[in-house]
């Protein structure tokens, strides 16, 4: 189960494919994001929701939005997936998955990486998650309603 919704995001540093350590309170101040959470580079369901939010992307930056996708994948591999896909923001590396975990975007007890999105406010407070492994565009289409006021 995500964390709840309205509670406080835990704030988290790893590697980005800027080439720099992203850290969430200092990167992001006074600014509200969407961090998805996803299994794997270049699977098809990963694939099919990084490009839709790449699809989306200027909706987003036209409401003032950062995305920040992170997988435990190597900022190496984050690189390729990025340039063959040509995805305008920034992977992350959580290789220990110890930010998927405190953001509780694993199965329990096997350990597998999830597919969670969360919307955070520029307090980064949540108002906005959805959690579904197995379909990507549902997450985008959620973070919009919710960025409309439709939700």
């Amino acid at each position: 189960m995500a964390l709840a919704l309205h509670s406080q995001a835990p704030d988290f540093s790893l590697p980005s494919t800027s080439g720099k350590n992203f850290v969430l309170s200092c990167d992001m101040a006074d600014k509200p994001c969407i961090i998805y959470f996803y299994p794997k580079d270049f699977t098809g369901v990963c694939t099919a929701e990084a490009c839709s939010f790449r699809d989306h992307f200027e909706a987003f930056r036209n409401l003032n939005v950062a995305v920040i996708g992170i997988s435990r994948d190597s900022i190496a591999t984050h690189r390729q997936f990025i340039k063959q896909y040509k995805l305008p923001f920034d992977l992350l590396s959580d290789s220990k998955g110890k930010v998927t975990k405190l953001y509780r975007a694993e199965i329990p007890f096997i350990g597998m990486p999830k597919r969670v999105t969360y919307l955070l406010d520029a307090t980064h407070k949540i108002i906005g998650v959805h959690e579904a492994l197995f379909e990507s565009g549902e997450h985008i289409r959620s973070m919009l309603k919710i960025l409309h006021g439709k939700a």
